[in-house]
């Protein structure tokens, strides 16, 4: 049986996050073993409060589908064919392939925390399979279209202007996440070591190295950050010294890169996933890239190199006279 921690505060509607406040539609009172769950979730497992109600607002729906359906949710009771029944509603309201997915996932999660607890015998979301999801390949961007962003005239004594360079070249550079980006530390960034420590998911800590290029930058973004009153610990705050916020962030990178004649889905991750493909066309180990990027499992990185042979396919076949020629 599970230990679990005293009892922490509800996973209410509403999360508060850094520089920014978010709300979910639900208000529905939880099931005393789901809020648990969520608990579970949120202080054992460590997950984000994001992540945490994203997990209640599928629940939330499940809860109130099995209510309708007649009878109060008894979690010990559900089934398979109820869990299906409800993903076949949920589909029937315009839930993709995906979204379902990620309900059956939440789930899945709850009853195998259950089944930790010996609370249940049986998971029965475990019963429910769904069909695979394509795999599309992660988006980059070309290396000439960053260097057009990087390499483009500046106005080395603007505070925006310096600060909004550093987070592009920071994306590129080490290919940290957008939460990793706003959440990092002034003291976690070394410039004479040329490397910073970033706190990833799970509160993992890890070292990325990065270049000269990118120490100049924060070097400079330091000395015009010095007239901001800052008011937290971030390195990259904003002209008020508040620490960044995903928006703001987002629309930095996409302004950026539309500015240098980039289409499609521009965002902090297209950066990052541009720093891996480049890492491995560079000649760097998949496991290397699989520590710089914080990723749990191999599997993960190897995504990227379908990337990297798709973009050799493309390659050769404007390189080689004879690549597109037709059979006659």
């Amino acid at each position: 049986m599970l230990i679990l921690a005293p009892q922490k505060q509800p996973i209410t509607q509403s999360i508060s996050g850094q520089g920014c406040r978010c709300h979910t539609v639900y208000s529905m009172p939880m099931n005393a073993t789901v809020e648990r769950f969520l608990q579970y979730l949120r202080y054992e497992r460590n997950l984000s409060w994001r992540t945490v109600v994203t997990y209640r607002g599928n629940l939330v729906q499940w809860e109130e589908y099995m209510t309708v359906a007649g009878r109060p949710l008894d979690v010990i009771s559900v089934t398979a064919a109820d869990i299906r029944q409800w993903l076949v509603s949920r589909s029937a309201q315009g839930d993709g392939p995906a979204t379902l997915r990620l309900k059956l996932q939440a789930l899945r999660s709850l009853y195998r925390y259950l089944l930790r607890c010996g609370e249940v015998a049986v998971n029965p979301a475990a019963q429910v399979e769904l069909a695979k999801l394509p795999k599309p390949l992660p988006k980059f961007v070309r290396d000439k279209t960053v260097d057009a962003v990087l390499d483009a005239d500046l106005d080395q004594d603007d505070f925006a202007q310096v600060r909004d360079r550093l987070v592009v070249m920071l994306f590129y550079e080490t290919g940290i996440r957008l939460s990793e980006l706003i959440g990092l530390q002034d003291v976690a960034v070394d410039v004479d070591k040329r490397e910073l420590k970033v706190r990833g998911k799970r509160d993992k800590d890890r070292i990325v190295p990065f270049g000269d290029e990118l120490a100049q930058s924060i070097t400079r973004y330091r000395l015009l950050r010095a007239a901001v009153p800052v008011e937290c610990g971030n390195l990259l705050v904003t002209a008020k010294g508040r620490p960044l916020y995903p928006s703001l962030v987002y629309h930095v990178v996409h302004d950026s890169l539309a500015r240098a004649g980039a289409t499609g889905k521009l965002s902090p991750h297209v950066l990052r996933h541009t720093f891996a493909s480049v890492m491995l066309n560079g000649g760097a180990q998949l496991n290397s890239v699989k520590e710089l990027l914080g990723h749990e499992s191999l599997a993960a990185t190897q995504v990227y190199t379908h990337v990297t042979l798709s973009e050799l396919q493309h390659n050769y076949e404007l390189a080689h006279p004879r690549a597109l020629k037709k059979g006659g």
